[in-house]
């Protein structure tokens, strides 16, 4: 549209689609570019508006063109339609200047009638149109009779090659189900079909079968519960919250009695049922039965109890809030991931809805063709660099193909496209879970290819954290070992996805014997140097999964204490851990590795707590490269190493109940004071003071509110010599002043 207005005289560019969400979030693309464009609200509004030069850029509903009905009515009927139409027009209508039109979805409602009704209103126009889903042969030519021949075509596997969207990754799972008492359906049938007729009794046999073709049983649906549940605690993206998934019903009843199962396990309160049906107090007359809920009235139950439950209101007022919910969580399922996990769904949100989040497709309903494209590319969004694919997780068996087993999906689900259109669009999961193992091995063996001979732990964490007597080489260091963590992290994800399929995959048992014990080996070293350098360990990751084996497995007696850690910090804990092994009382049986594991972690807390205290912490970085000295040149004993290395690191620590500051000077922030003005007691309370009636909330991240607090210090130290900016980044350091 920008290369046209500024490449085309009197140009104007009017877009159209046929959804109003289409509508609304193209008109907040162009607004998110500060294009202002206009949304016609009416036929007749956007009639006037193309009448007129001004505004150069429309947008509106193809609908706007014709009236409810048009796209079926038979040809006699549409055109007295058109003709209507044409008659309609203000006498003074002429399109002005030179229209574009871009018919997005091309491929549906604006092919037919209503494209014709277009082009009568605008006979002049150019119109362009663009579709992200592939052309039936059936509707190829029409499309091109309509539109013209392509312009470009860009294909699913040309975007995925070059970034724009996500490989899809295909699982089929089959539960088969099964009559366990072929005698006891029989005798149920015999007692409840006494008093019908032969006719009758046939009917309702048929009925059975049919059901229980179609049908899931009960227990099949707890089996897929159970199934997204175990994915929910055990899959990438999943366990941590970062992604979620759309289950697609066959019907709402079907979609109502999962959600009944979700309900009642912990994802109870983040997952929502979204479809069309809007519950009506009318849907339900004359369902009482006497013998039990029919499928209707036990449908309107559930969605009672689900929208009372979200918005915790009576079940009668709860009733009137469908649209609310619907939009509420579908906010929640694109914003907040971990709060709404799963969207269960049987038509509706599969065109349209754009959820980066959405990670995994579940399918329990026959789909094919456009129905089925559409819906598994909900989950082919990009969405952070922890998604590497969308899942596919299909239980209808949709691509499978007897004839090409596994090396072509697109027999019979996309039987009415060219197979050349819809290329690439599923990977072999086993074949590119390889290609990821081995590129995740080759990446992680580049990477530690450096560390020294025999490689073992003491060499890992001196080629991850440098010499532990510079101070700088841990900071130096950091992008080794935050490359170390991200590609481990690469190889155990790439390693699980397949690894109870090995052999399937096409490695030997030797070779998977081989690489479980690489995968075992980096884990282990990655989780080695973490300590060593005291880097973040991210437990969230596990949080979900620990905590449910500790409610199932785990059972407590009142405590009892053993021994009290409450006043060990981490430092101390290894070194605890050090003295409850020793080996001989001379230096020389110190293991090296648990000594620069011991030193890294107090570097690590020097060089994270020097701005908050620099002289103070200069000091402590002295003190240990001595300790660290008398270690290496075997100047000093096993128990007095340990001595002073735990004083050092209560120093360390804990500054606070260091007894060499004055009464007054009791506080972490007035001591950092302290020691970086001279032991100035009478400036350092001046200041404290300043700050303390000056600051205001958040002053640190406000350039007005800070420079108050500037100016109040400034003027409390005027009688001395200080350096104001290196006071204030200290000042700025202190967590008590926030």
């Amino acid at each position: 549209a920008k290369w046209i207005r500024e490449n085309v005289n009197h140009a104007r560019v009017l877009v159209v689609t046929d959804r109003t969400e289409l509508d609304e979030q193209i008109e907040g693309v162009f607004q998110g570019v500060d294009e202002g464009i206009e949304r016609s609200q009416s036929g007749a509004e956007l009639v006037a508006s193309l009448n007129q030069a001004e505004p150069w850029l429309l947008c509106s509903l193809v609908h706007k063109f014709g009236r409810h009905g048009v796209e079926h009515s038979d040809d006699k009927a549409t055109d007295a339609y058109l003709a209507e139409l044409i008659k309609s027009l203000p006498r003074d209508f002429s399109p002005k200047g030179n229209v574009f039109v871009f018919v997005d979805e091309c491929h549906r409602t604006q092919s037919g009638k209503l494209n014709e009704a277009m082009k009568a209103i605008l006979p002049e126009a150019i119109f362009i149109g663009f579709t992200g889903t592939p052309l039936l042969k059936k509707d190829k030519q029409k499309s091109i009779e309509v539109f013209g021949s392509f312009i470009h075509t860009y294909k699913f596997d040309e975007a995925v090659a070059d970034g724009v969207v996500l490989d899809l990754q295909y699982e089929a799972r089959d539960i088969d189900q099964y009559i366990t008492s072929q005698d006891r359906v029989d005798t149920w049938f015999d007692a409840k079909t006494r008093g019908l007729s032969d006719m009758a009794r046939v009917q309702l046999k048929q009925k059975w079968g049919t059901m229980q073709k179609v049908l899931s049983s009960q227990s099949r649906l707890e089996k897929i519960v159970d199934d997204v549940l175990l994915d929910m605690d055990t899959r990438e993206r999943l366990i941590d919250g970062r992604g979620n998934a759309m289950l697609v019903c066959a019907s709402i009843y079907q979609a109502c009695k999962i959600y009944e199962l979700f309900s009642n396990t912990e994802l109870k309160g983040k997952c929502a049922i979204v479809t069309s049906y809007l519950p009506s107090p009318n849907d339900i007359k004359g369902e009482e039965t006497g013998e039990g809920l029919t499928e209707k009235l036990h449908q309107y139950e559930i969605y009672q109890q689900m929208l009372a439950d979200y918005f915790g209101l009576p079940k009668e007022d709860a009733i009137k809030m469908v649209a609310q919910f619907e939009q509420r969580v579908k906010k929640q399922f694109k914003k907040e991931p971990a709060q709404m996990r799963l969207l269960i769904v049987v038509d509706k949100l599969l065109t349209g809805f754009d959820a980066p989040s959405a990670t995994y497709l579940y399918i329990d309903k026959k789909m094919q063709d456009h129905g089925l494209f559409q819906a598994i590319c909900r989950v082919n969004r990009l969405d952070g660099d922890d998604k590497r694919y969308g899942y596919i997780i299909d239980y209808k068996d949709l691509f499978h193909s007897l004839e090409t087993t596994i090396g072509d999906y697109t027999s019979g689900a996309f039987d009415e496209y060219d197979k050349e259109d819809v290329a690439g669009l599923l990977s072999n999961r086993l074949n590119k879970g390889k290609d990821d193992l081995e590129e995740a091995r080759e990446v992680i063996k580049a990477l530690c290819e450096p560390v020294l001979q025999p490689k073992e732990q003491i060499d890992y964490i001196r080629y991850f954290c440098g010499d532990v007597a510079n101070a700088d080489d841990l900071k130096i260091n950091e992008p080794k070992r935050v490359s170390l963590y991200k590609n481990t992290a690469s190889l155990v994800r790439a390693y699980s996805s397949i690894a109870n399929e090995m052999q399937a995959a096409g490695y030997s048992v030797a070779e998977a014997k081989k690489i479980k014990a690489e995968v075992e080996h980096f884990s282990r070293m990655r989780q080695e140097i973490k300590q060593a350098s005291r880097d973040e360990v991210d437990m969230k990751r596990y949080e979900p999964a620990m905590r449910r084996l500790l409610d199932t497995y785990i059972r407590a007696d009142d405590s009892e204490k053993v021994i009290d850690f409450e006043e060990l910090g981490l430092i101390e804990l290894i070194i605890e851990k050090a003295k409850q092994n020793p080996q001989a009382a001379d230096t020389k049986s110190v293991p090296d590795a648990m000594a620069e594991v011991i030193e890294n972690n107090m570097r690590k807390v020097i060089i994270d707590e020097l701005p908050i205290n620099p002289k103070y912490y200069e000091k402590m970085s002295e003190l240990l490269d001595a300790l660290i000295e008398q270690r290496r040149e075997d100047a000093i004993s096993y128990a007095d190493y340990l001595e002073q290395v735990k004083n050092l690191a209560g120093d360390i620590e804990r500054p606070v109940d260091t007894p060499d500051y004055p009464d007054e000077i009791n506080t972490r922030a007035k001591q950092s004071l302290f020691d970086n003005l001279d032991q100035n007691e009478d400036l350092v309370i001046r200041i404290n003071t300043a700050i303390i009636q000056t600051k205001k909330a958040d002053w640190k991240d406000n350039r007005f509110k800070l420079r108050n607090v500037e100016n109040a210090v400034q003027e409390a130290v005027a009688d001395y010599q200080v350096d104001i900016s290196s006071l204030m980044d200290i000042i700025k350091s202190q967590a008590e002043y926030d």
